[in-house]
């Protein structure tokens, strides 16, 4: 067990004993990735308002928590449950709005700005384009930088269907992006 999952495991157990300040330690390790997770998982401007909801999930389910577990995996777990969440509230609170006003569905909030550079925004509208069982696979792999392991425990699924999505997202980039077979894919 590396340093960071061996401090983990103690502030869990310390926030599992009431220590406050013990889980504000893992809030404040884990909200950057909790957020990027969110964002990719297709939360777009509610990524913010996913993780919250995500931490305080996380915090009255410690008692549920593992010893021994890992617990970036299990969080950002809750992270891709909520933003399932939220993806699906959104919808239907469009599809109500529609119906009770008729009126046209408001166009789509403009998506938060990555980099001014052209290869990272067909990345992204690749990454988009992917069927979301790949999408999350991807964005878990190589934009959260989790192991396949990680990865499988993230998502609830198993290591051989990680490996399995995660080459069909690839060569889905590889062939949106017209990159041969031997180049990486941008940001991966």
């Amino acid at each position: 067990m590396g340093r960071s999952a061996t401090d983990d495991a103690e502030a869990v157990r310390r926030a599992r004993a009431g220590d406050q300040d013990a889980y504000e330690v893992l809030v404040v390790r884990y909200t950057a990735p909790a957020h990027r997770a969110a964002y990719f998982f297709g939360a777009g401007s509610e990524a913010q308002d996913v993780v919250q909801d995500s931490f305080v999930k996380a915090y009255r389910a410690l008692d549920r928590f593992r010893p021994g577990a890992e617990f970036r995996p299990w969080l950002l777990r809750i992270v891709a449950n909520e933003t399932r969440n939220a993806v699906r509230s959104r919808r239907r609170r469009g599809a109500l709005a529609v119906r009770a006003l008729a009126i046209p569905p408001p166009t789509p909030e403009p998506d938060i700005v990555v980099s001014a550079d052209e290869s990272r925004r067909e990345l992204l509208a690749a990454i988009r384009a992917l069927p979301e069982r790949e999408r999350l696979v991807v964005v878990c792999r190589y934009f959260l930088e989790l192991s396949e392991d990680e990865t499988a425990q993230t998502l609830g699924l198993p290591r051989g269907t990680v490996k399995s999505r995660s080459s069909r997202g690839l060569a889905r980039l590889r062939e949106r992006m017209r990159l041969p077979m031997s180049e990486e894919v941008p940001g991966a």
